[in-house]
């Protein structure tokens, strides 16, 4: 890391820390990534892409480029026959992250996530989880990262075999779950002493990302705040989740139909009610925050000048006072301005 550079712990003790995710989803909207497998092969395919997408969400005001390694584990690479790519598809998202951050003197993130093979009556899958974080960690170290995101996961028993494997590089740790609507773990924990659990086994943040939306995971952010003293993240998704509909999984169309993955653009939560999260989260102690699927540039610019920064995508910030007809410049032209009122 350079000596410039602060580094993560250093920068949540004087302020709040940006991370945006949600690649997978913001690139299969833009048509470079398969929605369901959600393998982000795009890093081989489209490296140019995924390096644009990073420069985006930093100059809207991430602090972190978090390398897009998410579901770029073995058993999900094997799925789609491309497990012959493993090494190369992370290396080469690493490096991808690294050119961009140096632009921006940003964060460079590893990133291991959820593998779908682990299960808690089986100690074979344990040991297959492990093997697999800890080949994604090893790269992830050689090329040098920051800090590493262990995210999205629903078991804590994985959960905690990730940090296990992130506490060995000595690195700092993010460790963040994903609650369901049945709002408890997988393996019976709820979300607040998971945290505990984690925070106390070493993590240097732990707390919540993807699944619930805003208004879904205020509720449980502030029972983890209770239960953990160190630093606590919160990174929803972007969509209107309710307490019938919890998370965007479970969210259904005016028909009744599953919203999920596809239909979810009538739930999107718009840059305001982001910023409102952000500001609420923060008033709760929580210090790094950000937004995972489905969020675009313009929603972590809302939430980044929520806490008070100007990050340079601010330059572009709405000014509705020079719109030709809703504005209010005396150098506009007052017929349109006449026109607008009856509109």
């Amino acid at each position: 890391m350079s000596q410039q550079k602060p580094g993560l712990l250093e920068r949540l003790a004087r302020g709040p820390v940006i991370c945006a995710e949600g690649y997978v989803f913001e690139l299969e909207r833009r048509g470079y990534l398969q929605a369901g497998a959600y393998v982000p092969e795009v890093v081989l395919e489209h490296p140019e892409a995924v390096e644009q997408l990073h420069r985006e969400y930093v100059r809207a005001g991430s602090d972190v480029v978090e390398a897009l390694t998410y579901y770029a584990h073995r058993d999900k690479l094997r799925i789609v026959g491309r497990e012959d790519a493993l090494e190369e598809l992370n290396r080469q998202a690493l490096r991808i992250a690294h050119r961009v951050a140096a632009e921006f003197n940003a964060l460079v993130a590893g990133d291991i996530c959820n593998t779908t093979a682990y299960d808690p009556g089986d100690p074979g899958s344990h040991a297959a989880v492990r093997r697999m974080f800890e080949e994604q960690v090893a790269w992830a170290v050689e090329e040098g990262v920051d800090f590493v995101i262990a995210e999205t996961f629903s078991f804590l028993g994985e959960a905690q075999v990730a940090l296990e494997v992130i506490r060995q590089t000595g690195l700092p740790a993010v460790v963040t779950l994903a609650v369901h609507r049945q709002g408890v773990l997988r393996d019976g924990a709820t979300p607040e002493d998971a945290c505990k659990a984690l925070a106390d086994a070493g993590a240097d943040v732990v707390g919540l990302n993807c699944a619930r939306g805003p208004a879904t995971m205020l509720p449980l952010l502030r029972r983890v705040r209770l239960a953990v003293e160190g630093h606590v993240a919160a990174l929803p998704v972007p969509y209107r989740t309710h307490p019938a509909e919890p998370t965007f999984q479970s969210l259904t169309d005016a028909s009744g139909a599953g919203a999920f993955p596809t239909g979810l653009d009538p739930f999107l939560c718009s840059r305001s009610e982001m910023a409102e999260f952000a500001r609420q989260a923060w008033s709760l102690g929580v210090r790094y925050l950000g937004a995972c699927c489905g969020a675009g540039p313009h929603h972590i610019r809302s939430m980044a000048e929520a806490l008070g920064k100007t990050p340079p995508a601010s330059r572009y910030s709405p000014d509705m006072s020079r719109h030709y007809a809703l504005g209010s410049d005396e150098r506009l032209r007052r017929h349109n301005q006449d026109f607008a009122k009856d509109l």
